[in-house]
């Protein structure tokens, strides 16, 4: 368990706070592309590390991201006006370019150089893969943006969704790493032909933990009754992004989520399904839209899922009797479940118990409270600065139990990317070790 004191350093990441300053070292996402969709349309609100935004595209095409407050008497830049590249505010009229730089200061007299020694607090942005990311740190010490694997595709490879979840961004986190839950929580089965439970090899799985360029490598391995190995390896990529395993076999598209704090109560989950070898065909952009897998069916003006804690998740009881461990639909509406109603907004975790499946997640914090502790003492995490090591698939596959997992991964990522794995990976074990309770 964490003490009271890592626990709040851990989740919470205003401005000034350490976590804060972590998560201010990356690109993070901000919205998607799709909410600017038109030059000088619409501006849209934004919330991201406690701090109100609003973003807008510009008549040239680029995307603004400018503090909410007017720099004049701190009207709301949301209700300006997004003309000739630049956002009027409609208090008094001065107008603020993409960059925050003041052109007009119309009720300002003439040869007035006051705009040219004011400017509003603009943040950087970069448009990717389907979504607009930000970078909200030190602006002479931008890192290069990611090397996401699905942002070198075509159009038409990828698709991005994003969900409002009530709860801190760590309690999100921890279960996109967390490889036991998923024959529990998401467990579908028939009775009486082959119980409730997972089968016993898939239930108690062994876990090696490694350090890597972008975070951390969870490899999870199950000896099976046939005598292969199932593998699964989730990549951890500083400073809140997985690569969740998909069934090669199954032929899925790889899925790439962020949990990306709103503020210490609330934060946004953006789910990104992308092939390499092909578009992304009508039965899976449907099942993307349906929100059984790892996407979420949203409401589209609030990006509240549809399944939430004001319906019950739209649990069904006879489901959970008969058919389903949960009798929730979809797998990310049973996430939201367990993560947002565990023990509230934010979990007190110096008050759980931790057990034997739970290293990933005690490497995670311990990666994260070192990081927070390093920018308390002015060192941003390294990891920002390794954009190739970015570039990464999951991977989820039975194997001869003699195939070395090292060589399954390097295959997994393909030529592509030499620096998926390190040359020298060693198991970080006291990250890793848990006391059982």
């Amino acid at each position: 368990m964490l003490s009271e004191a890592d626990n709040a350093l851990l989740t919470q990441t205003g401005p000034g706070t350490p976590m804060g300053t972590v998560f201010r070292s990356f690109w993070i996402p901000a919205l998607l592309s799709k909410e600017v969709p038109e030059r000088d349309g619409t501006p849209v609100r934004v919330g991201l590390l406690g701090e109100k935004l609003v973003a807008f595209r510009d008549t040239s095409g680029r995307v603004g991201l400018l503090e909410a407050r007017c720099p004049h008497r701190h009207a709301n830049l949301f209700w300006g006006r997004n003309e000739d590249n630049g956002l009027r505010c409609v208090y008094h009229g001065w107008k603020f370019t993409v960059d925050g730089t003041c052109v007009d200061m119309p009720a300002e007299p003439a040869d007035s150089t006051y705009k040219d020694r004011l400017r509003a607090v603009a943040y950087p942005t970069h448009e990717a893969g389907g979504i607009v990311w930000a970078y909200l740190g030190d602006p002479d010490n931008v890192p290069p943006f990611p090397a996401f694997d699905w942002t070198f595709l075509p159009e038409g490879y990828s698709y991005a969704t994003k969900r409002l979840q009530q709860c801190n961004y760590f309690q999100n986190l921890e279960g996109e790493l967390d490889s036991s839950h998923n024959y529990f929580l998401h467990r579908e089965f028939q009775l009486p032909e082959n119980g409730i439970l997972a089968p016993e090899d898939m239930r108690r799985p062994d876990f090696y933990i490694a350090e890597a360029p972008h975070g951390l490598l969870v490899v999870v391995k199950r000896n099976l009754d046939s005598g292969n190995r199932y593998y699964r390896i989730t990549p951890f990529m500083m400073p809140s992004y997985t690569i969740i395993p998909t069934e090669q076999a199954a032929d899925e598209p790889d899925r790439f989520t962020a949990a990306v704090p709103l503020d210490d109560h609330n934060m946004w989950g953006y789910t990104v399904s992308w092939r390499r070898d092909r578009p992304l065909n009508e039965a899976e952009l449907e099942e993307i839209n349906s929100g059984r897998v790892s996407h979420a069916a949203v409401d589209p003006d609030t990006f509240i899922p549809l399944g939430n804690l004001g319906n019950d998740y739209l649990i069904d009881r006879e489901a959970q009797r008969t058919r389903s461990f949960t009798g929730i639909p979809g797998v990310r509406v049973q996430d939201l479940a367990v993560q947002e109603d565990q023990d509230g907004p934010v979990c007190r975790r110096f008050e759980e118990h931790l057990g034997t499946t739970d290293r990933a997640i005690v490497a995670t914090r311990r990666l994260m409270l070192r990081a927070a502790r390093q920018v308390q003492q002015g060192t941003l995490p390294p990891q920002r600065d390794n954009a190739s090591s970015y570039r990464l698939r999951s991977l989820a596959v039975e194997a001869d139990s003699s195939t070395p997992w090292e060589d399954l991964w390097r295959e997994r990522q393909g030529a592509d990317n030499p620096d998926a794995l390190p040359a020298k990976l060693e198991e970080v074990e006291e990250w890793a070790s848990v006391d059982s309770e």
